[in-house]
């Protein structure tokens, strides 16, 4: 059985950079949810427009679908994953040993960092939006961002 360590959260929250660091120290692959994004929903969020569940439908069908071609690796996913029905899309039909970790921060936090990410579509006016809809499980770890990049990692690798 092949291992999946799913690191979910807000856009602004680190699930980027922390999964690439985390995926080359365990050798994993990664996969970067935003890679998956079409278009049209890069084109709404550039524009401030909120994604719905529709959009994310097909957003979340197509990192499985990919998540399903590595059915024999150990994989990092770097996904916002914000409710329990876009998490359970994720990993349908996944036979694998699966880690969720959730990367949780204040908002203030992570609206700076927005604001200081230039090169990226999603921007701090939508983050709202993100925090109004996000369900934390009781199954997953909480990862305080606060915390450096190195340490966060650590502390994921200590938790496995």
């Amino acid at each position: 059985m092949y291992n999946v360590i799913i690191l979910f959260g807000v856009s602004g929250s680190g699930k980027s950079l922390i999964g690439n660091q985390l995926s080359k120290d365990l050798h994993f692959e990664f996969l970067e949810g935003d890679d998956f994004h079409s278009n049209e929903n890069i084109k709404k969020m550039k524009n401030n427009i909120s994604l719905n569940d529709d959009d994310r439908e097909a957003w979340l069908d197509e990192i499985n679908k990919e998540l399903n071609k590595l059915r024999n690796k150990n994989v990092v996913i770097a996904c916002s994953a914000l409710k329990e029905k876009y998490r359970k899309r994720l990993v349908k039909g996944i036979v694998a040993k699966i880690e969720w970790f959730c990367l949780k921060g204040d908002f203030d936090i992570i609206e700076e960092r927005l604001n200081n990410r230039g090169d990226h579509y999603f921007k701090s006016a939508l983050l709202k939006s993100q925090f109004d809809i996000i369900e934390y499980p009781d199954y997953c770890r909480f990862i305080d961002i606060i915390e450096s990049p190195d340490k966060i990692v650590e502390r994921i690798k200590s938790a496995l």
